[in-house]
């Protein structure tokens, strides 16, 4: 497998992951807004309110939860796998001496064939400091030497 097409594999699953969250959240709402439906159906006085009240919160958690998982898709579908790069930036994968990494969303690790590979922010502390960073790179994450063995 090439690296774009290696690329292209880790951004189907980060693509995935993102949809599942969002399917999950929507799934959530509508649990919320039925379970608000029955409430109002109700009127035990300030048990009916309290619990109104706590929906309303649930509710709005769930709607800035939403709005986080949309944002994630949009960056998703911004990143260029095809593209090749001699620097570490959004879409890059990159072979360290600690790891492999793919510069994308941090949804933890994915194991494709028999190589596991971390998808990462460049908002996330190893994101930071492999940004911008080319082959040969040296730098130290949680007191440990890391060099990079390549970019792409």
């Amino acid at each position: 497998m090439t690296d774009k097409e290696l690329k292209a594999t880790l951004l189907t699953h980060c693509e995935n992951t993102v949809i599942a969250r969002f399917t999950k959240i929507k799934q959530t709402i509508a649990d919320i807004e039925e379970s608000l439906f029955e409430e109002s159906k109700s009127s035990a006085g300030d048990k009916h309110e309290t619990g109104r009240a706590m929906l309303q919160i649930d509710r709005e958690n769930a709607g800035k939860q939403l709005q986080e998982i949309e944002n994630l898709h949009a960056l998703v579908k911004r990143i260029d796998v095809k593209a090749a790069s001699e620097y570490v930036r959004l879409g890059t994968l990159v072979y360290t001496t600690n790891g492999n990494y793919f510069i994308s969303i941090s949804i933890g690790q994915v194991t494709v064939g028999a190589t596991q590979y971390f998808c990462v922010a460049l908002q996330s502390p190893i994101g930071q400091l492999l940004s911008g960073k080319i082959k040969g790179d040296t730098f130290t994450f949680n007191d440990k030497a890391i060099t990079i063995k390549s970019v792409s």
